[in-house]
């Protein structure tokens, strides 16, 4: 009997637990998180999970015995300050054996404000925000550690994340207002489940390797697409204000997302990775979502 691929996946969380859920059946997954709290979920994804601080990981806690895997997800953030990913450094020094492949997910932040332009794989990065640095830092880092120990490498820049428990509900309940849309942003998306596509395409198309931009293939503004979510879980669309406003209004961190405007070529993760989207039509995304959302309520009041 073949023994089972491998894989690890670093960062657990909301993207991560829902690949293992499209991985498990024909993988034997690792997962490291940075506490104890999610050991129970991640074991009934059939997930063994190893508790690492990834500020700290040594050579010691990177154990052969449960590491050694073809493949590592490395889905963790950087830590929060900083312009560069020292967590994505320290681990990848710790590993004791090499993966065949690293797939790494970086962000579309890391093109900067291109003022409604288009995005290719092909351009000049210029991440205007210190957590974009962090990632073209965490790519760098990548691509010189995988050149120098022959991994194949598949770096995913990714957009905004929806799907279920990540719809703006909560906003649209508590009536945060929006740009006006003459001056509102594009804001790229992806649906949880596509993402989760495209992460898997880069690991078993042996023949993928570098950039690939993830994206529904939409360029809608943030205001736009609030107004859809309002309409299909029948909440008030936000009130509108103008951008200048809006840096009274609206906390820096929001800020940051509102200044920069751009559109994701995603044609390379389309044609080169073979990513079918499920949810290139985001209306159908959102009423998806809306429905896994409702059932899992369902569930949970019983």
């Amino acid at each position: 009997m073949l023994e089972r691929p491998r894989a690890l996946i670093v960062g657990c969380g909301y993207v991560g637990r829902r690949l293992a859920r499209a991985l498990n059946t024909d993988h034997t997954l690792y997962g490291i998180v940075r506490s104890t709290a999610h050991i129970r979920t991640l074991r009934g994804l059939r997930v063994e999970p190893v508790v690492v601080d990834l500020d700290s990981v040594t050579h010691r806690e990177i154990s052969s015995a449960w590491y050694r895997s073809e493949t590592i997800f490395y889905l963790a953030p950087p830590a929060p300050i900083g312009e560069s990913d020292s967590r994505l450094h320290r681990f990848l020094n710790a590993l004791t054996d090499q993966p065949s492949t690293l797939v790494y997910i970086s962000t579309t932040g890391v093109y900067g404000n291109l003022q409604g332009g288009v995005a290719t794989e092909s351009m000049t990065t210029n991440p205007r925000t210190e957590r974009a640095r962090r990632r073209a830092s965490a790519e760098e880092i990548s691509r010189v550690w995988c050149h120098e120990h022959a991994v194949r490498r598949v770096v995913l820049r990714v957009p905004a994340i929806y799907g279920p428990d990540r719809l703006p509900l909560d906003r649209l309940r508590s009536q945060e207002p929006a740009i006006i849309e003459s001056e509102a942003p594009i804001i790229n998306r992806i649906h949880v489940d596509d993402l989760v596509q495209a992460i898997k395409a880069g690991a078993l198309n042996e023949d993928a390797r570098g950039i690939y931009n993830v994206s529904d293939g939409n360029s809608l503004t943030m205001t736009e697409y609030l107004n859809r979510v309002a309409v299909l879980a029948n909440l008030p669309p936000p009130t509108q204000i103008t951008l200048e406003h809006a840096h009274i209004a609206m906390t820096e961190g929001m800020l940051s997302y509102m200044e920069e405007s751009r559109r994701i070529d995603n044609s390379r993760m389309v044609n080169e990775l073979g990513v079918k989207l499920q949810f290139s039509n985001v209306e159908e995304g959102i009423r998806a979502s809306l429905r896994e959302e409702a059932l899992s309520n369902e569930r949970r009041a019983k």
